[in-house]
């Protein structure tokens, strides 16, 4: 993963999100009900604690133990103990999985775009919306581009959107991605209301 991401504004959360797959993987695990470059800092919290960031070491934790340590304030996410609960079995599922290394999740058999998304789909506390935007945010940010990648991607996918995590490279597009979401809500919102009214 040589390209340096920039989704935090914290040079060295942006680092360790640009050099370690599975930091970029817990950062969009917590990416929900908390700001996005708050959800994307969390990797940098934990290895700030456990004095780096290991896939090893967090499986190796008492899940109670690593929980304690994602809540400590500056909690990693605003649900710090579910979170916590979540990163772990996320790195067991990795280690199990894909022998420790979450980019065999979309290098290992070179699978194609709709594997890649069913693989991310697989992982613990991803679903189906989770999934595109990790498929979007390679193919975007990372040059993993394999057949079909866009349309695995969905929306999320489209060139120049605006949409996620995975369009985020500087503070002025971070901007734009929070107003696509907030006028998005908005729109469900008045919708929601059309129906009731």
């Amino acid at each position: 993963m040589p390209k340096k991401l920039r989704l935090t504004g914290d040079p060295v959360a942006d680092k360790l999100l640009s050099e370690d797959p599975f930091a970029l993987l817990t950062g969009l695990l917590l990416d929900q009900q908390f700001p996005m470059e708050h959800a994307f800092a969390g990797p940098r919290k934990i290895a700030d604690r456990m004095g780096g960031f290991s896939i090893d070491k967090i499986a190796e934790t008492d899940v109670d133990e690593f929980v304690e340590l994602c809540v400590q304030p500056p909690a990693i996410h605003r649900y710090g103990t579910s979170m916590a609960r979540r990163v772990h079995a996320l790195a067991l599922h990795v280690i199990e999985n894909y022998k420790g290394k979450a980019a065999n999740i979309w290098k290992a058999g070179k699978p194609d775009g709709k594997e890649v998304f069913r693989r991310v789909k697989a992982l613990p506390g991803f679903g189906d919306q989770k999934a595109r935007i990790f498929v979007a945010l390679l193919g975007k940010q990372l040059g993993v581009t394999p057949d079909g990648w866009r349309e695995a991607a969905g929306a999320y996918g489209e060139e120049g959107s605006r949409r996620s995590i995975a369009d985020v490279t500087s503070a002025e597009t971070l901007a734009e991605v929070r107003a696509f979401k907030k006028a998005a809500k908005a729109a469900v919102s008045a919708e929601d209301k059309a129906v009731k009214g």
